[in-house]
C-alpha cells in the first residue's frame, strides 16, 4: 500500500484512513464530511489527491500525439492553459477522463485518474506519434488542492500577484520555498481552487505552509469523502461511476468536450457510427431515502429504464440527489428508485445541482 508525503502528517491531524487506488488516504478528519463540506462550500477546504497521475509529454510530436489520443481540441491551446478531455478507445468507449496542461508546444502534463494510472501510462507510450516521448512523474509529484471561495486570500498570502493563474483552467509555473512548483486554478467541487503540483522534498513544508496561512481563514482538512459529496452536487461525473470503457462517450453528458470536427482521433470512428442509447441526468428524491450507485431506476409506468451511478444526501441543498444513466428516449419528469425493495418517488432536475454564486 503506497502513502502520500502528507500521510504522517495528516494522520497526526486526525485523518481516518483507508485504502484508495493502491494508496492510503484520508477519508474523512475528526469533524467529520458534513462539516468539511460545507466548509468547502462557505469558506476553503484542503485536500491531499497525491493519488493521482502525472505523465509528461515532450518532443516535436507532442502536439500531434495528444490531439490523436483525446476528444477535445488543442490546436488552438495556448501556454498556461488547461483542458478537460476523454480519451477513448476505438469502440468509443472511455479510457479516462483526463486535464491537458500545455508548457507549450513541444511540452504538456496529463493529469489522470490514480486507478487508471498504469493502464493509462501503457495505453500512452504505447501510441506515441514518432519525435514524442513519455515520462511518468506521479511517485515524484505531491499534490495539494485549496478549494472554496477563501482560497484565493490564502494563495495572495504567500504567491506574487504575476504568479497567480488568472482565471479557471489556467496555470502558472512558480517557485515556492526556492523549489519550482505548478500552479493550477481547476477543481472538482464547483467552487474556485487551486492546485499546487510540487516535489516530495519540499511537499510536508508546503502543507505546513497552507496550514499556517489558512488557519485565519477558517481552512478545513478535508478527506475523499467530502470531495465525493462535493463533486456530486457540482454534477462533475466520476471514472468508474458515470463512465468506463464500455459506456459509450456520447452517453455521459459530455458532448461539448468532443470535437468531431478536429481531424481523426482514437474512438471518433465509432462515435461517426453509433447514437447513444443512454444519457445521463440528475435527479432529487422527493421520498424520504438515500438512492446511492447500482440502484435501480423506473418510469411511471413501471419499466425499468436505467440506474443510479451516484447518490448522497446534498448537505448544502437538504435532500437527496443522484446522477442516474436512462434509456435516451425517456422524456418524463418524474420517476422511480428502488431503495430496498421500495420504490422512491423522484423528479429529474438539471445539472449541475450546485452553482456558486461568486
Amino acid at each position: 500500500m503506497k502513502h502520500t508525503p502528507f500521510f504522517e502528517k495528516m494522520k497526526a491531524d486526525g485523518a481516518k484512513m483507508a485504502e484508495f487506488a493502491g494508496y492510503m488516504l484520508p477519508m474523512q478528519f475528526s469533524n467529520g464530511i458534513i462539516a468539511e463540506h460545507k466548509a468547502v462550500r462557505e469558506s476553503v477546504g484542503l485536500f491531499d489527491v497525491s493519488h493521482m497521475g502525472e505523465f509528461i509529454i515532450s518532443g516535436e510530436s507532442a502536439r500531434l500525439t495528444i490531439q490523436r489520443l483525446i476528444t477535445n481540441d488543442i490546436s488552438n491551446m495556448k501556454n498556461g492553459q488547461a483542458k478537460y478531455t476523454l480519451m477513448l478507445n476505438e469502440k468509443g468507449g472511455v479510457v479516462d477522463d483526463i486535464l491537458v496542461y500545455r508548457f507549450n508546444e513541444q511540452k504538456y502534463m496529463l493529469v489522470v485518474n490514480a486507478a487508471n494510472r498504469e493502464k493509462d501510462a501503457s495505453w500512452i507510450s504505447s501510441r506515441l506519434t514518432g519525435g514524442a516521448s513519455f515520462e511518468d512523474i506521479s511517485d515524484q509529484t505531491a499534490l495539494l488542492a485549496l478549494q472554496g471561495r477563501k482560497a484565493i486570500d490564502i494563495i495572495k498570502e504567500f504567491i506574487p500577484a504575476q504568479d497567480i493563474p488568472p482565471k479557471s483552467y489556467t496555470f502558472t509555473a512558480s517557485e515556492l520555498l526556492g523549489q519550482k512548483i505548478i500552479l493550477s486554478r481547476t477543481g472538482y467541487t464547483g467552487e474556485d481552487g487551486f492546485e499546487i503540483y510540487c516535489g516530495y522534498d519540499i511537499a510536508e513544508k508546503v502543507y505546513d505552509l497552507l496550514k499556517q496561512k489558512g488557519l485565519p481563514y477558517g481552512m478545513a482538512l478535508c478527506g475523499l469523502g467530502a470531495r465525493d459529496t462535493l463533486r456530486l452536487e457540482a454534477g462533475m461525473p466520476l471514472y468508474g461511476h458515470e463512465m468506463d470503457e464500455q459506456t459509450s462517450a456520447w452517453e455521459i453528458g459530455l458532448d461539448f468536450f468532443i470535437k468531431m470536427d478536429k481531424d481523426d482521433f482514437i474512438g471518433k470512428a465509432a462515435l461517426e457510427k453509433t447514437k447513444p442509447a443512454y444519457k445521463r441526468l440528475g435527479i432529487k428524491l422527493t421520498d424520504r431515502g438515500i438512492a446511492r450507485q447500482g440502484a435501480l431506476v423506473y418510469d411511471g409506468g413501471g419499466e425499468q429504464i436505467g440506474y443510479v451511478t451516484s447518490g448522497t444526501h446534498s448537505p448544502t441543498l437538504g435532500y437527496p440527489i443522484a446522477m442516474i444513466r436512462v434509456k435516451k428516449e425517456f422524456e418524463g419528469k418524474e420517476l422511480f428508485v428502488e431503495v430496498r425493495n421500495k420504490k422512491l418517488r423522484a423528479e429529474v432536475c438539471g445539472l449541475p445541482f450546485y452553482k456558486r454564486n461568486y
